[in-house]
């Protein structure tokens, strides 16, 4: 799996809103910039069949209303990649984002993932980097020719279940959420039972489900979205919310946060605002970086 390396000013991720308004303002002041997201996943605003209170844009649907901001920005330059940031690593003044299996390059990072969080499996956290893991292509090759299990939430895993079957012995397949499995290689084995728990037993991993409890050697978790703390490393948080500034600055230096991800009220014109104070502290941020 071949990694795509990109190098931007600021890598913005999430692309509702707050993204968008963040986009638009950031390409106005001359900077590359990359808006970041998983395909086919949409927030609330995406389902919503009728906004009132936007200004300017009466009775608009949700959808057509991102459309709009997306266009608008990628009309003024800015780049769109469809991928799960499962990282982000300091480097120097700069960032690395491990976005699915490709490594992006920033100078400032603006997080703008709305206000959804996923729900962790129980002894999921402890086991992080001790069998448990968000990424094949980072950990896939500690696991040659063991035994290995992936749990996913889309069918997105499916291409990280194929290349994990590259390296491991054997490979079981539990989807988290329904999806199309139908596509799985030959050697992964989709497993119809619902995953409850992870515990650690005789030096492995013990996956409880709702009928028994096979150990593997690794657990791979694909979701549509990575925990706060664990996307990035000391990144401070109030009640499940990013806690930023007034100038939308985040507890690390380059690391900005705007819309519903700092917390309420979660309304669209608040995260455009937001978006947009974003934009310009990380363009004074990247001016002093020189």
């Amino acid at each position: 799996m071949a990694k795509e390396e990109l190098r931007v000013d600021i890598a913005i991720v999430g692309n509702g809103p707050a993204g968008w308004s963040c986009a638009m303002t950031a390409r106005m002041r001359g900077l590359s910039t990359v808006v970041i997201a998983p395909a086919g996943v949409g927030g609330w605003l995406s389902g919503a069949e009728r906004i009132d209170n936007y200004p300017g844009l009466p009775q608009v649907s949700g959808k057509e209303l991102l459309e709009r901001f997306r266009q608008q920005a990628l009309a003024l330059g800015a780049e769109e990649k469809s991928a799960l940031v499962r990282q982000i690593m300091p480097n120097g003044e700069r960032f690395l984002l491990l976005a699915e299996n490709d490594v992006l390059e920033a100078k400032a990072v603006v997080l703008c993932m709305g206000a959804a969080r996923p729900v962790l499996l129980p002894g999921e956290e402890e086991l992080l980097g001790s069998g448990v893991s968000y990424c094949a292509t980072c950990d896939g090759m500690f696991y040659r020719g063991k035994r290995v299990a992936v749990l996913s939430a889309s069918a997105s895993g499916v291409e990280e279940a194929a290349f994990l079957r590259s390296l491991a012995e054997s490979v079981d397949y539990y989807a988290l959420k329904p999806h199309d499995v139908s596509s799985l290689p030959e050697g992964v084995q989709a497993v119809a039972e619902k995953p409850r728990s992870l515990a650690r037993e005789q030096g492995k991993v013990a996956l409880n489900t709702d009928r028994e409890t096979p150990l593997y050697d690794g657990v791979f978790i694909f979701r549509t979205a990575v925990p706060l703390r664990m996307l990035l490393d000391g990144l401070e948080t109030d009640g499940g919310a990013i806690r930023v500034d007034r100038s939308m600055r985040a507890s690390l230096p380059g690391v900005f946060a705007a819309g519903d991800v700092t917390g309420g009220p979660l309304q669209i014109a608040k995260a455009v605002g937001e978006g947009n104070v974003a934009a310009i502290a990380a363009a004074e941020y990247i001016a002093k970086l020189g």
